[in-house]
C-alpha cells in the first residue's frame, strides 16, 4: 500500500484495508462480526482489547489470525497461576563474561496474546500495566522501550469460572474495549464444523504492516470531530458515576463506580475510528452509540440492589443510550 497524500485519500484507504482485514479473517472465523469490528478499531485506535467468553469460542484463534493478516512481531503468552512477572518482561542473567544482560520476555513483540489473563494471581496480571500504559517496561531499575505499534489482546475466562482472578480495576480501564464472545448460531456453528474437520486449513494473506498501523492511529487522532459530539461523549461517561451532578436515575438506583475520563476519552477516540473504517469523514452520535457498549461494559460496577434484582450492566447501558 502507498502511503496517502492527504487524509481523505488516508481514510479511503483506511476504508478499504479494513474491509480487506475482514475479508482475510473471515476465512478462518465465521460470524463474529461485531468481535472482529472492535479487535481491528482497538487496533486502529491504538488500544488494547479484552475478549471474554468461555472457553472453545475460538478467542485465541481470532487474536492469532488477526496477527497473521497484519505483518507485525506476535507472541502468546499463556496465563497459569505459577506465572512470574519476569516471564513476561524479562529478567537480568548473567552471562558468560560474568555481567548482567537483560533477557527481553515475550512483552516485546507488536501483537501480545494475553491468553487466559484471569487465570493468573494479581501480581502477575500487573507486569502488563505499565507496558500498556506507557509501552515500556522496567527492570532492575533500567527502563527498556516497546517496539511501536504495540497491542495487547487479551482473552479472559467468565469470572464465576474455577481458578479465575479478577482483574484490578486498574488494568481493566487500560483496555478500550470490553468485548463478549457469545456462542455461535447453529448456522455458523454447521459452517465451522465443516471447515474445521477436514484436512484443508485456510491459509490467510498479510494486508498491512507496521507502518501503514502507525499512519492510521494518526490520521484517526487528527480527524476533526464537532463540540457537540465530544460534549455528548463526555456526557455519557458522566451519567455512569453515581452521585455525581450528571448522574442518571438509573445509575443512581443500580450503579455502585462510574467510568473515568479514560472512558470519555475511549468514546471519541473510538468514534473517530468507527467514523474512519465507514469511509466518514468526521464522526457522529451515532458513532459513539456505536462503540459505548464495549467501552462502558468494564467501567460501571453494579451495586447490590443490581445483582439482587438481576440487572445487568447491558441492560443500564442501553437505558444510557
Amino acid at each position: 500500500m502507498s502511503q496517502f497524500t492527504n487524509d481523505v485519500e488516508g481514510i479511503q484507504s483506511l476504508s478499504t484495508s479494513y474491509q480487506q482485514l475482514r475479508k482475510e479473517i473471515s476465512k478462518v472465523i465465521v460470524g463474529q462480526d461485531d468481535v472482529v469490528k472492535y479487535v481491528l478499531l482497538s487496533i486502529f485506535c491504538d488500544s488494547h482489547s479484552l475478549l471474554v467468553g468461555v472457553p472453545g469460542l475460538a478467542k485465541t484463534l481470532l487474536v492469532k489470525t488477526v496477527s497473521d493478516a497484519l505483518e507485525l512481531n506476535f507472541k502468546r503468552i499463556q496465563f497459569t497461576p505459577d506465572l512470574m512477572p519476569s516471564d513476561i518482561i524479562g529478567a537480568e542473567v548473567l552471562n558468560e563474561n560474568r555481567q548482567f544482560q537483560f533477557n527481553r520476555g515475550p512483552i516485546f513483540a507488536n501483537i501480545v496474546l494475553a491468553d487466559e489473563i484471569n487465570r493468573t494471581p494479581p501480581k502477575t496480571q500487573s507486569a502488563l500495566l505499565e507496558a500498556m500504559q506507557e509501552r515500556q517496561v522496567t527492570a532492575a531499575g533500567q527502563q527498556h522501550s516497546l517496539e511501536l505499534p504495540f497491542f495487547v489482546l487479551a482473552t479472559q475466562n467468565p469470572i464465576e469460572q474455577e481458578g479465575t482472578y479478577p482483574l484490578p480495576e486498574a488494568q481493566l480501564d487500560r483496555f478500550m474495549f470490553n468485548i463478549v464472545l457469545d456462542y455461535p448460531s447453529y448456522e455458523e456453528e454447521l459452517q465451522v464444523v465443516k471447515t474445521t474437520t477436514t484436512d484443508n486449513p485456510a491459509s490467510v494473506h498479510k494486508i498491512i504492516g507496521a507502518k501503514e498501523i502507525i499512519a492510521y492511529q494518526h490520521l484517526i487522532r487528527r480527524m476533526p470531530i464537532a463540540d457537540n459530539v465530544v460534549e455528548y461523549a463526555v456526557k455519557l461517561a458522566s451519567s455512569t458515576r453515581p452521585n455525581t451532578a450528571k448522574a442518571a436515575k438509573i445509575v443512581n438506583e443500580f450503579g455502585a463506580w462510574g467510568a473515568g475520563p479514560r472512558a470519555s476519552q475511549s468514546l471519541v477516540l473510538a468514534a473517530k475510528g468507527h467514523a474512519a473504517i465507514n469511509g466518514k469523514f468526521s464522526p457522529d452520535m451515532e458513532d459513539v452509540q456505536a462503540v459505548a457498549l464495549p467501552i462502558l461494559r468494564h467501567r460501571i460496577i453494579k451495586n447490590f440492589k443490581a445483582e439482587a434484582e438481576g440487572m445487568g450492566i447491558e441492560k443500564i447501558i442501553g437505558e444510557l443510550l
